[in-house]
């Protein structure tokens, strides 16, 4: 994993105890996530800021805790493989993040005025953000 990843994964992963339903969830990784490596640069180039845009409630989906920062950290290293990376970045981990949590990570994007697909389209763009391996 790189820094950024692991920095991300971590924090995140500490705060998912006190999330109270999987939209909670997602935005307590969209807060690590918006700060660090090239999807905080995309995010921070497209102006997302800490705070939603609006309230969008909760749906009440049930928290998935620990097992989802696990099946996201599997989902993300089988990404990092595939596109032959010796690392997981955080774009690895967003798109491992969008699988496993799907509609309320999406919803918390959308509230902070921002789709997947531009976060996307800004790291391919280009971010000088460079993440290395964590040592």
């Amino acid at each position: 994993m790189s820094a950024d990843a692991a920095l991300v994964t971590t924090l995140a992963g500490t705060a998912m105890a006190f999330a109270h339903d999987a939209d909670d969830e997602a935005e307590r990784w969209l807060r690590a996530l918006r700060l660090h490596g090239q999807v905080g640069c995309a995010m921070q180039a497209l102006g997302v800021g800490e705070v939603p845009l609006e309230d969008g409630g909760h749906t009440g989906d049930p928290p998935r805790g620990g097992d989802a920062v696990a099946a996201a950290v599997r989902d993300a290293e089988r990404r990092a493989r595939a596109r032959g990376g010796d690392v997981v970045c955080t774009a690895d981990l967003l798109d491992a993040l969008l699988a496993v949590y799907g509609r309320p990570l999406e919803r918390a994007l959308a509230r902070r005025g921002v789709t997947p697909a531009e976060v996307a389209e800004r790291i391919a763009a280009g971010c000088d953000e460079a993440e290395t391996p964590a040592r």
